[in-house]
């Protein structure tokens, strides 16, 4: 759960997600970031006079807000994730633009072995539903956790379907966990809290607005490892989740549909111009993303690393991390990145979750140790 000066510092005007974790980098930690002088504040790059005073007039403000949302969040049953918190999904946690701060409610895992985005039009025709409907059926041996936007049309039948067949089902909001949108999908969303969960980066008393949908958009096809794309107009929510994916180098699947039909040209859109995988079953596209291999034999493989995992609180991917270092000792990031199999990238946001919570530590020359 986020301490409160991790909450209070999303509430510093001017702050954004991007920029707080570069002042909690530089600082240590948010407490530090209200703590240190405004001398040093200045010191770190892109904070200027302007932020620095910022935080300095509003830290009381902010910290006042922050205690009243994490009282309603423990009231509400939700958690606040930092993006150091050793349960904020690792998906999300990769890329520069994720937020500080998440806010969630639900029981279902946030770093899931397979998570699937299923995302298209608000006015899905029967043939639409019918597709949705098959590949949620299909997904049911895979176990995968089914991810979307909690709006009308092919959203929700997503959401639904996945309910009906016992598979976690996340929706992403434009608004705060209070604030459902749309009200009609308020008692679909509460199923979904028992399995699956809601998550969201705007705090509570939120209301949807126009501007949010394309952020929600971003962190569907975030925590994705593949999004379908099942029916979308040229234009919409749909394609922007796809064009997200692509620059997140997730897979993208587009079910296609009759030339002339407006909710088959955004997916027609997405294949011939390469953007998308034509889509022809869950079987084809398991093969592709290599599912398989990835769910069987799988406990067996990891079995150390697992139990690594539980005895400190890690997730998937940080046991990964930290068990190699712990056999081999002092690593390099390109090495760690390339055992682990998580790449350089990855390795690196992992070792920084790792260092903040006081198990690994940075030595020069891009090379890590055991604390």
């Amino acid at each position: 759960m986020a301490t409160l000066y991790e909450v209070a510092l999303s509430f510093i005007p001017q702050i954004g997600s991007v920029l707080a974790k570069q002042l909690v980098s530089y600082c240590g930690s948010a407490e530090q970031v209200f703590k240190i002088s405004k001398g040093k504040l200045l010191r770190i790059p892109n904070i200027g006079e302007k932020i620095a005073q910022l935080i300095s007039e509003h830290q009381m403000e902010a910290l006042k807000k922050a205690e009243s949302i994490l009282k309603q969040a423990e009231k509400e049953q939700a958690k606040l994730l930092f993006y150091t918190d050793a349960n904020y999904p690792l998906r999300l946690r990769q890329f520069a633009d994720a937020p500080a701060v998440i806010y969630w409610q639900g029981n279902a895992d946030l770093n899931a072995s397979v998570m699937v985005g299923i995302v298209g039009t608000r006015k899905a025709t029967k043939y639409g539903k019918a597709i949705t409907e098959q590949i949620i059926a299909q997904l049911q041996p895979l176990k995968a956790t089914v991810i979307s936007g909690l709006a009308y049309g092919i959203d929700i039948i997503a959401h639904r379907e996945a309910l009906k067949y016992d598979l976690p089902t996340i929706g992403i909001m434009g608004s705060g966990l209070d604030r459902i949108y749309p009200h009609e999908h308020a008692s679909t969303a509460r199923q979904m809290i028992a399995n699956g969960g809601l998550l969201t980066e705007y705090t509570f008393g939120t209301s949807p607005a126009a501007p949010h949908f394309p952020n929600r958009n971003r962190i569907i096809a975030a925590l994705s490892d593949a999004v379908i794309v099942v029916e979308a107009a040229a234009k919409g929510g749909a394609l922007i989740t796809a064009e997200y994916a692509n620059q997140y180098n997730r897979e993208v699947f587009a079910v296609p549909g009759n030339l002339g039909q407006t909710y088959s040209e955004g997916c027609n859109y997405l294949i011939q111009n390469h953007k998308a995988h034509i889509f022809t079953s869950v079987e084809a596209m398991a093969a592709a993303m290599n599912w398989h291999n990835k769910t069987q034999g799988q406990a067996s493989k990891s079995t150390v690393k697992l139990h690594q995992a539980s005895v400190l609180n890690l997730a998937k991917e940080e046991a990964e991390i930290y068990s190699l270092l712990k056999q081999h000792g002092e690593m390099h990031l390109d090495d760690l990145g390339w055992q682990s199999g998580l790449g350089v990238s990855q390795a690196a946001v992992v070792l920084l979750s790792l260092e903040f919570q006081g198990l690994v530590k940075s030595l020069p020359g891009k090379r890590f140790i055991i604390l």
